[in-house]
């Protein structure tokens, strides 16, 4: 039985869509990301939407519009994958990475806290996995030390904690529309924020600077344009955008699968003592169903699921561990002992709304017989 890591759940009406985009005017950004900009605000309860090609251009863009750059730190976490370091990066500013709660690997307020510099500006909290990182203790933490706060929400569109969403107490959230996302375009991403000099700023840098976009140029009599920032090639066509127009409607409903398909996997999967699932906090958007192995085996299991053609993935090696990052941020493994162990133990097993019953029963059987036989 070969099970896939991830299928996309795009329908006819998503493809329908995009094949009248081809057959329409415009095939880069244009009426269709309008139409998803508008309703990716109204999902998300934020005032402003601002579509990119990926989550990374997102963060970098977000950092930019709060003027963070050379001499600058930003805060982050090193549980991640290395794009909420390196957009920091992309700006001239210095990330500083800080460890993580042992039990759900989401980054821990006290270290954020006692990582704050004079260079500080700014926190960049990562919702890990569709959990979301304890945004009222950020908040708090903030307005002390007058810190602004970009939220990573890349697995993180549904979730909510303590009342809040992504973005409500952050000065902008910024989501991702890769392959395997919950909301997928393939590649594509998004600042949502409630403060309209951030989205004006980040429309203005998506397009190299440009005055005017395309959409705007040649509709109509022709306008010239003037270059008044310095900015980058960071939009997103109308193509991607209509697949994901009427996803939108169809999110709570994937959600409410994941679910389903998460508690299934919860209840195969708990009778094997040396495996458990991170903590969940509030209402996760279920972006990815890891476990927590021990970490002296867990390439051996990645190996032999493999080998029985269960897709797997790690997600993720703690990025202070990373050859780059130990070479110029002068990091060592035991700097953050427990985002290495989380790292060294976390495992994402195949997780979407196509999966069957007889697929998660299969995984969980793999699992079994593989660690209970080593241990």
């Amino acid at each position: 039985m070969r099970i896939e890591f991830f299928r996309h759940a795009l329908d006819e009406r998503d493809i329908e869509s995009a094949v009248e985009t081809l057959r329409s005017v415009f095939l880069t950004t244009g009426p269709a990301c309008g139409r998803f900009e508008e309703g990716f605000a109204a999902y998300t309860g934020l005032t402003h939407c601002v579509s990119l090609n990926s989550c990374t251009a997102a963060l970098h863009l977000a950092l930019l519009a709060l003027g963070i750059g050379p001499g600058d730190e930003v805060i982050t976490t090193s549980m991640t994958f290395i794009a909420s370091a390196t957009s920091v990066l992309h700006t001239g500013a210095t990330p500083v990475l800080v460890d993580v709660d042992p039990d759900t690997g989401l980054i821990d307020p006290k270290a954020v806290e006692a990582a704050i510099t004079s260079r500080t500006r700014a926190i960049l909290p990562v919702h890990l996995y569709g959990v979301m990182a304890d945004m009222r203790a950020l908040r708090v933490i903030a307005d002390k030390h007058h810190l602004a706060i970009v939220e990573d929400a890349a697995h993180c569109i549904e979730a909510s904690r303590d009342g809040v969403r992504p973005g409500e107490l952050g000065d902008a959230a910024c989501y991702s529309f890769y392959a395997t996302k919950n909301l997928t375009c393939g590649e594509g991403g998004a600042v949502c924020t409630n403060r309209a000099d951030i989205a004006s700023q980040v429309l203005l840098l998506r397009q190299h600077g440009m005055s005017k976009e395309a959409a705007k140029r040649y509709h109509g009599l022709y306008q010239h344009w003037d270059m008044v920032e310095l900015g980058w090639k960071y939009n997103l066509s109308d193509i991607q955008a209509a697949l994901m127009v009427h996803q939108l409607k169809r999110l709570d409903d994937l959600w409410e699968q994941r679910r389903a398909i998460y508690d299934m996997y919860a209840q195969a999967l708990a009778d094997i003592p040396s495996l458990r699932l991170p903590a969940l906090r509030g209402k996760s958007a279920l972006h990815l169903f890891t476990v927590q192995v021990p970490a002296d085996k867990r390439d051996d299991l990645l190996a032999y699921l493999g080998q029985n053609e269960i897709g797997v993935a790690v997600n993720y090696r703690a990025i202070h561990t990373l050859t780059w990052f130990r070479k110029h941020l002068g990091c060592k493994p035991e700097d953050f002992p427990n985002a290495l162990a989380f790292g060294q133990g976390t495992l994402s097993l195949p997780f979407h709304t196509r999966i069957t019953g007889q697929e998660i029963a299969y995984v969980a059987e793999m699992l079994r017989t593989h660690l209970t036989s080593v241990f």
